[in-house]
């Protein structure tokens, strides 16, 4: 009798080996380690936009199998009885639901495409208009000012004075350049003057601003190149998904009781 059963339990274990290796990666110590726990490292991965082939797939498996081992010493210390432990698993617990509470609720509130393309054409009506190709030299004094301009209409550069005379160190090393830029970008006194030149066209009289006294030529004005839809769909899209997170979160705070 003892030979059947030993016999009968040997069959067993050959027929149940192959069902067993195939739902699990490995068996640890006895214990049997689900291939889910790779599949959920898989899909982390993925959603980040990495792709996970055979490589990472074993990378993947040997963590998980190392994982196991750690925790089933983690478990014969006692660890997990532990008031640490429990804090930490505790404020583990906390992360991952309201982590799953956000992304319920974007997966309820998605940003439409209709509201994409609303959201840029508010964009484009506010930043349609001219641009301006300026420079600028900023000094300390009117009197400076003024000698600078009597200087560049006697036949000095405009660039040549900007890069030794400017007090602005981000343009002065360029000759005075400040890149392409809507008039609403500086400050009032600059743009006011800047608008009434033509292309070519410098200022005759110093123009003083919270900065200094500037002077100020402008090499070109051309229309506002905006980026198209297309470009900056995916920029809106988290811009508003964030906005929307950030209102649902005030929300909650609000309509909380606290005492």
């Amino acid at each position: 009798m003892k030979v059947a059963l030993s016999t009968l339990a040997a069959a067993l274990m050959l027929t149940a080996s192959p069902w067993i290796y195939a739902q699990n990666i490995a068996i640890v110590n006895g214990k049997a380690v689900p291939k889910s726990r790779v599949e959920v490292l898989v899909k982390q991965i993925e959603s980040s936009g990495r792709p996970v082939d055979e490589n990472m797939r074993e990378q993947l498996r040997e963590e998980v199998i190392l994982r196991e081992i750690f925790m089933q010493e983690a478990n014969k210390r006692g660890i997990a009885a532990t008031p640490e432990y429990r804090e930490q698993m505790e404020l583990a617990r906390q992360t991952i639901l309201i982590r799953a509470l956000f992304a319920d609720f974007q997966k309820r509130n998605p940003v439409t495409d209709a509201e994409i393309k609303a959201e840029y054409d508010k964009f484009v009506e506010a930043n349609a208009g001219k641009e301006y190709r300026a420079r600028h030299i900023l000094v300390d004094t009117e009197e400076e000012a003024k000698s600078i301009i009597t200087a560049i209409k006697g036949g000095a550069r405009f660039e040549d004075i900007a890069r030794r005379q400017s007090k602005d160190p981000g343009s002065g090393a360029n000759g005075g350049d400040l890149d392409w830029a809507m008039a609403a970008s500086y400050v009032t006194e600059f743009s006011e003057a800047m608008v009434k030149l033509d292309k070519g066209q410098m200022t005759d009289a110093p123009v003083r601003s919270q900065f200094g006294w500037h002077v100020i030529r402008v090499d070109d004005i051309r229309q506002a190149q905006l980026p198209a839809l297309d470009d900056i769909k995916d920029q809106i899209q988290q811009q508003m998904a964030q906005q929307r997170m950030t209102e649902f979160q005030m929300q909650l705070r609000e309509k909380a009781k606290i005492q």
